[in-house]
């Protein structure tokens, strides 16, 4: 009789262990926050969601070449899957056009009479990927879970894991760290398929633009050549109709 009792405690003091931590694990799923809705809020602290213009000037640098190359670019963008980037500068490059159409990217050459596919991948120039100007959002291009938080330069931080949904995208995983506060994304490092880090990215000085204050300065590193920097600087963003004409091949080709 002695050993069915203790029998009895022992098996009530495991159901009790397993109801508290079903009752632990169950709090804290329920008070997790949601990724998607942070990786969303991020994306729209950083443009509007409606049709835009902007003009994006790049500097990039490298220890041989410190005085860098200059670019200058204006994105015509349309939601998360139509944007055309008009190259301003330098006068040499100008009248060259990028065109996205979902997750298709094609670049318009004054002296090529059919456009040429590319990859959001392919690098743009210095640090940045033609994805980073073409397709910039996050937010339906990877799959978000949350990591935890973390503190950078004093501000608490969200810490995302972002897995890109297919092989289109411009980047296999992104890792992103967004200001608890406000939303604003402070800094993401980028992998490649095999794990490894391509480049980090910090987003700093914020200005208004747009009639929101955002982040308007880029700066990217590139993770295995050191002294190779680029700095992308954002200005002149505004609101406006957008023709979906605009971003169709047959289009570009009259304009080009």
């Amino acid at each position: 009789m002695t050993e069915q009792l203790c029998g009895f405690g022992q098996f009530f003091r495991a159901t009790s262990l397993s109801l508290s931590l079903f009752t632990a694990f169950g709090a804290h799923a329920e008070t997790q926050p949601d990724a998607a809705a942070i990786v969303a809020a991020a994306d729209a602290a950083r443009f509007p969601q409606e049709s835009f213009q902007v003009d994006i000037d790049i500097v990039s640098t490298t220890a041989e070449n410190p005085e860098g190359e200059k670019y200058r670019y204006r994105v015509l963008s349309k939601g998360n899957d139509d944007t055309v980037v008009l190259t301003m500068e330098p006068v040499s490059e100008r009248g060259q056009i990028l065109l996205m159409s979902g997750r298709n990217l094609w670049v318009f050459l004054p002296s090529v009479s059919q456009p040429v596919r590319l990859s959001l991948a392919q690098r743009l120039t210095g640090q940045v990927a033609n994805g980073d100007l073409a397709r910039a959002n996050f937010q339906g291009d990877y799959t978000p879970t949350y990591v935890g938080l973390e503190t950078i330069d004093g501000e608490e931080a969200h810490v995302l894991d972002l897995n890109a949904v297919d092989g289109g995208v411009t980047y296999a995983r992104v890792k992103y760290w967004v200001r608890v506060s406000d939303n604003r994304p402070l800094k993401a490092e980028f992998y490649a398929v095999s794990g490894r880090l391509l480049k980090t990215c910090s987003y700093e000085e914020i200005k208004e633009l747009a009639g929101v204050p955002r982040p308007t300065r880029l700066v990217m590193r590139d993770a295995l050549k050191q002294g190779s920097v680029s700095v992308l600087t954002y200005s002149a963003m505004n609101p406006r109709p957008l023709p979906d004409k605009l971003f169709t091949k047959e289009y570009l080709k009259k304009l080009n």
